[in-house]
This record gives C-alpha cells, sequence and structure tokens, in this order.
C-alpha cells in the first residue's frame, strides 16, 4: 500500500477535475413526456447542491431538447458556471 505522503503530493498537486452536468436529456425525457416531469429547475438545483461545478446546455433550434426558455429559466439559478453550446 503507498505512504499517504504520495497519495497527498499526488493529489494536492494536480488540479482536480470539474463536472460540468449536460441537462439536454432531462428535458427530453420531460418533453417526451408532456408537462413538467421531471421538473428541469429541481434537477438543475440538485446537480449543483450534489457538488457539480457546472451546467452544460446544448439549445438546437429545433427546441427539440433543451429549449431557449429552459435557458433563460436556468441562467438565474446557478450559482457556479453555466456553458451554453450553441449550433
Amino acid at each position: 500500500m503507498p505512504n499517504s505522503y504520495f497519495w497527498t503530493s499526488l493529489f494536492d498537486s494536480k488540479p482536480m477535475t470539474k463536472l460540468s452536468v449536460n441537462v439536454n436529456k432531462i428535458a427530453t425525457l420531460r418533453n417526451s413526456r408532456g408537462g413538467n416531469a421531471p421538473e428541469l429547475l429541481k434537477v438543475v438545483s440538485d446537480i449543483e447542491r450534489f457538488g457539480a461545478q457546472g451546467i452544460t446546455v446544448h439549445p438546437r433550434p429545433d427546441e427539440r431538447h433543451i429549449t431557449y426558455r429552459d435557458v433563460r429559466e436556468i441562467r438565474p439559478i446557478i450559482t457556479k458556471n453555466i456553458r451554453v453550446l450553441l449550433e
């Protein structure tokens, strides 16, 4: 088993990978069901609360996944980072 110095120096000297969760599939599921389940704003809030460093969205012109309205509603509740990929 490696000594604790090895693990400490290994993890302290390198930046950690940051997790950004793409919520397009959540929106797709909601859209296919009709209505608002799963509730996208709650999911986004939970993702951040669970420790993700960012949210990624990829709105498309046909809005079959996440909609531009969703992006406008998500933006004010994000406390960390939102990454919007546009086509």
